[in-house]
């Protein structure tokens, strides 16, 4: 209880005469400081947004909003409001920019990868069936399916005879993981697959997959990638920077899986939660790099 009332009268009251009284010393604002003073990176990014969003100026909130095209613009009128002399910082609006760029993209990023969870997978789209197919052949690629439903699927760790039940709670999402991993990652990928298919260690390859897929939304959902890609994308994160961090869960995974040996994959959730839990250490690291360190193809 000591601790809320503490940061409601910090946040409030406090925080505001603090700041002014830092500027009066320094002659520059908080948001200079917190540039000058911290590398590129999560520390940085994170500090400027704390401060923007904690800001009672609606030019400076506002800015947390803005459209990537409008964002230039943005800086230079922060950079107005606060005062803040070009000639004296030149360093200050590119560095102010690129930590909006961060900002504002990892919303647009949650955004693109929402509506790709939300498109259902069709067995009458063609480009549906067509990356489903491209699937097979990549981590199967001297062996043919019989037919479009056969129990093959079973062999890359689909449940049923046809594997479009089985995306139903990621959506697309599910199968352009998948594919990115084995299309960037083909001998990774293979590998991982040849971990599952072990008899007693094994684990559904493809269902499995689907749900780091959703272990990776959900971190993305909640904010807790953010200091991932504030480390490792200087801009606005897209679409393939969140593929790519699925490939490192799914080959984490698999090392992690195979190192605990479990008893049965029974205990998959058990060995999930911990997996989870150890990922989310990891991004409370401000220097974290969830990154796989294989070589992309692409």
């Amino acid at each position: 209880m000591l601790g809320y009332i503490w940061q409601y009268v910090y946040t409030s009251f406090l925080r505001y005469w603090l700041k002014w009284f830092i500027r009066q010393a320094t002659g520059t604002c908080e948001l200079q400081r917190i540039c000058s003073g911290n590398k590129p990176g999560a520390t940085r990014t994170s500090k400027a947004e704390y401060s923007l969003r904690s800001s009672k100026n609606k030019v400076l909130r506002g800015a947390l909003e803005a459209s990537k095209d409008q964002l230039e613009k943005c800086a230079d009128q922060i950079m107005k409001e606060k005062n803040v002399k070009p000639q004296k910082d030149p360093l200050f609006k590119e560095s102010l920019h690129i930590c909006l760029l961060q900002i504002t993209g990892n919303s647009s990023l949650y955004v693109s990868v929402e509506n790709m969870r939300k498109e259902v997978f069709s067995s009458e789209n063609h480009e549906h069936e067509a990356m489903l197919l491209k699937l097979w052949d990549l981590l199967m690629p001297t062996v043919k399916l019989d037919s479009r439903i056969t129990k093959q699927w079973g062999d890359i760790g689909f449940q049923g005879d046809d594997p479009k039940t089985d995306f139903r709670g990621m959506g697309l999402l599910g199968l352009i993981n998948l594919v990115f991993f084995s299309e960037n990652y083909t001998e990774e990928a293979r590998q991982v697959l040849s971990h599952a298919n072990h008899p007693k260690l094994g684990y559904s390859y493809a269902i499995v997959g689907i749900n780091l897929t959703e272990m990776a939304y959900s971190l993305l959902k909640s904010g807790e990638l953010k200091p991932h890609f504030y480390n490792t994308v200087p801009g606005t994160p897209e679409l393939r920077q969140f593929h790519q961090l699925y490939c490192y869960l799914a080959y984490e995974f698999d090392k992690f899986w195979v190192a605990e040996e479990p008893e049965s994959i029974m205990q998959f959730n058990q060995y999930r939660e911990k997996f989870h839990t150890i990922v989310k250490t990891n991004l409370q690291d401000p220097d974290v790099n969830l990154t796989l360190s294989a070589c992309s193809k692409k």
